[in-house]
């Protein structure tokens, strides 16, 4: 009987893309998934850090699968396993903790039987780029393309979970591509942490390594993920206007919406700046949805300045914003500034944010309604309803028919439903 493995995965689309690449390792080395704890020889825990929720949330995981199963292997890997391995040691509930730069050397650790047995290394010594995708939806696959930031903004543990930027050379990630292609995937997005910094060290630019991608024979569409402003060039959004494969789907970093704020946390760009490259993508690719992160609640942030941020991100023609509450993290200039915002504060700041980007939401979905967009169907099958995302990132769904799942249609966006979703007709 083989032997069984399960993993859970928390944080980024890297980290997703990562697993699964892990978990195609382990089936070749005759291992069955499953999603039981229970059933698992080997538990696999892929770890976030961003916040200090998500590393709660990791160490509940961790618990509940050495309840479910006190016999199992834990793995447990990632950034919350780089930054902070003695913390999640002394938990005596994983087996094997191995930072980022060893978790693909999983299977080099797994046959050692000691109590508990910590893996990592300093950050600058993580300097390996491990090609990984995920290949267990076949509707949509995350291409991991660079790995690990040198910014060091002031809130942020990356750099020192993830090492510095790096990544490989173009040919290296066009033949990752060229296998996506063979497999029934319609979609690939472009990830990493900082993939506008893409190819830095070889002389190389993301611009470069997106044309080279559109000469791929039968290359399904491609959607890019976050992009920092600075390096959100011209070339990049042109590209995006001329070529039909490039999904009008921008994301860009604000983080702070003063340039007070962005200085005091090691942005490298300004309100204005910002506002220009919106500007530029809405006059080149006026229809493509533009998001935006936005953290609340930053040490020194007053009320002043929540207010003119909010009226600047209200002058944006942005189509929605992922909202973050300020978390301090160790080790970082942030979490040893004076003037840390109370977390009541903070809620009601991250509610009236909230609240904007609804009305920035609806906004766009009536932009986009009565209009006709590729929309490509995923799985996810409710109610005789279909979903899936147009072009340009619109969820929509449609009266499922045999045979939708993994297709792309023309649909005529209708209507919204009171869930918010945009009702669809098949063209």
């Amino acid at each position: 009987m083989s032997k069984r493995v399960s993993f859970r995965t928390l944080g980024c689309k890297l980290n997703f893309a990562e697993t699964s690449s892990l978990a195609s390792i382990f089936e070749q080395k005759g291992y069955e998934r499953t999603n039981e704890y229970e059933k698992s020889d080997i538990i696999v825990i892929n770890t976030c850090s961003v916040t200090s929720l998500a590393e709660k949330k990791g160490r509940n995981i961790l618990s509940k699968a050495r309840r479910s199963n006190p016999t199992a292997k834990i793995v447990v890997l990632g950034c919350y396993a780089q930054l902070s391995p003695e913390e999640l040691s002394a938990l005596k509930t994983a087996d094997i903790i191995l930072g980022n730069e060893e978790k693909f050397k999983l299977f080099n650790y797994l046959e050692q039987n000691q109590e508990t047995t910590v893996h990592t290394h300093p950050f600058k010594e993580i300097t390996t780029f491990d090609s990984a995708w995920s290949s267990n939806d076949r509707t949509r696959t995350f291409l991991k393309v660079q790995d690990g930031c040198s910014y060091f903004c002031a809130y942020c543990t990356i750099p020192m979970a993830r090492g510095l930027s790096r990544s490989p050379k173009i040919e290296t990630i066009v033949k990752a591509a060229k296998e996506i292609v063979t497999t029934e995937t319609k979609e690939i997005i472009l990830t990493g942490v900082n993939v506008g910094d893409f190819g830095h060290q070889h002389g190389e630019s993301f611009a470069q390594l997106l044309q080279a991608l559109l000469e791929i024979e039968n290359l399904p569409r491609l959607r890019l993920s976050s992009i920092e402003p600075n390096l959100m060039t011209d070339e990049i959004i042109q590209m995006v206007a001329d070529h039909e494969l490039l999904m009008p789907h921008f994301h860009i970093p604000l983080q702070c919406g003063t340039d007070e704020m962005l200085k005091k946390m090691n942005r490298r760009y300004t309100t204005s700046l910002f506002a220009e490259r919106v500007s530029k993508i809405k006059t080149l690719v006026p229809d493509a949805c533009i998001a935006a992160d936005v953290i609340v609640g930053v040490p020194g942030e007053t009320d002043a300045h929540h207010q003119q941020a909010m009226q600047f991100i209200e002058s944006l023609d942005l189509s929605y914003l992922h909202v973050f509450t300020y978390s301090a993290r160790p080790h970082t200039k942030a979490a040893e500034m004076q003037h840390q915002v109370s977390p009541p504060v903070k809620q009601q700041r991250s509610r009236e944010m909230h609240e904007l980007s609804a009305k920035m939401t609806n906004k766009y979905l009536q932009k986009n309604l009565k209009t006709t967009r590729k929309v490509l169907f995923e799985r996810e099958i409710k109610n005789n309803l279909i979903y899936g995302f147009t072009d340009n990132y619109i969820r929509v769904n449609a009266p499922y028919t045999k045979g939708m799942e993994n297709t792309i249609l023309n649909v005529y966006l209708s209507d919204i439903d009171q869930e918010g979703n945009v009702k669809g007709k098949i063209v």
